[in-house]
């Protein structure tokens, strides 16, 4: 069955990413890396209103905050409905950990499901 072209599903703007679900923890150890990964993310194509699914990996040198991992579940799990591109959901999540963390270092990638035959690897890093 061929769909309509111009035919998108709804979906919400990104004002509806929930970063107030960021919560953190105090860390006073020594310096590490701390990697946490994820293949449950996803949002949606602004055009098409279809989901796009990737691997999402955070990787962070803490100062003197840590991320909790629920919270990290939350906030993550508000872009599943949220209209924007992939290039801006891993900018957007860089920027709002970067934000609640205030790190040495943080890197966000995200490594996207193939769509249309090609694969799409973003990164984003701050430094402090």
């Amino acid at each position: 069955m061929a769909i309509a072209e111009g035919r998108t599903l709804p979906f919400s703007g990104p004002e509806t990413i929930d970063a107030a679900a960021l919560e953190t923890f105090g860390y006073d150890g020594p310096e590490q890396s701390i990697v946490t990964e994820t293949r449950e993310f996803s949002a949606v194509c602004p055009y098409s209103g279809l989901p796009d699914y990737a691997l999402l990996r955070v990787t962070y040198t803490p100062s003197d905050r840590c991320i909790e991992l629920k919270s990290l579940k939350y906030y993550v799990m508000s872009y599943r409905s949220v209209g924007i591109f992939q290039e801006h959901a891993t900018a957007r999540i860089a920027e709002d950990l970067f934000r609640v963390l205030q790190p040495r270092h943080l890197a966000v990638t995200t490594v996207y499901n193939v769509r249309g035959g090609f694969e799409t690897t973003c990164t984003v890093e701050k430094k402090s």
